[in-house]
């Protein structure tokens, strides 16, 4: 199967950069802080919305703006120790993209997503942060923005999601839509095209775009 396209976006945490670990570690302490159980973490979406709109479905409104900043300060402070890496892949298939063709989309504050980024040498051209848009994943506000930054029709971009919330933002915003299942089964990812990660991808670059293929 071979998918073309002018732009391709992608997700970052479980995408691009392993953090699920730093994830799980931060949020579970973030939790204890502010008398959260199991079962209300049970009754919401997690993975993949920005860390706003998760702290409002489970606070109350006037403890949001700070606990959204509380739980970005631990994440960040986890980055610096260590927290992330690289996932097979990423670096082999971002080397040949050329820097105006791609773009990092990302449910997490800018802050919060440069120090990942910058943790494990990307440096994307473009990023689009949860501080960018007014509604986050699984709406396609965010990955549209990306379109217009690029400037291309959402049709001829393809995103590259770990997330079921992701790739229903993709699928929203008229987009081919690649799973890869890093951090959730594959029965849970509906998409165009399904893969373990970036290692099972090659990109050719063309006048005409860019062509990605599966590895035989």
């Amino acid at each position: 199967m071979t998918i073309h396209a002018r732009a391709l976006l992608f997700d970052n945490d479980g995408t691009l950069v392993s953090s699920l670990d730093s994830v799980n570690r931060c949020w579970t302490r973030w939790a204890v802080e502010y008398g959260l159980t199991a079962e209300d973490f049970a009754r919401i979406e997690l993975h993949g919305r920005p860390a706003a709109e998760i702290a409002a479905d489970l606070l109350p409104a006037p403890v949001v703006p700070q606990a959204v900043a509380r739980i970005e300060e631990l994440e960040v402070e986890d980055v610096a120790d260590g927290g992330v890496g690289l996932l097979p892949g990423t670096k082999d298939f971002l080397a040949g993209l050329p820097a105006e063709r791609w773009a990092v989309v990302t449910s997490a504050t800018r802050r919060l997503a440069e120090a990942r980024l910058g943790a494990v040498g990307i440096l994307p051209k473009t990023l689009i942060a949860a501080d960018d848009i007014t509604r986050g994943k699984p709406d396609p506000e965010p990955y549209l923005l990306a379109a217009r930054m690029l400037g291309v029709d959402p049709a001829d971009c393809v995103v590259f999601e770990d997330a079921p919330a992701g790739l229903q933002a993709g699928r929203a915003a008229g987009m081919t839509t690649v799973a890869l299942a890093t951090t959730h089964r594959a029965e849970e990812l509906t998409a165009d095209l399904l893969v373990k990660d970036l290692s099972a991808l090659s990109a050719l670059v063309t006048d005409a775009g860019i062509e990605i293929a599966v590895r035989p």
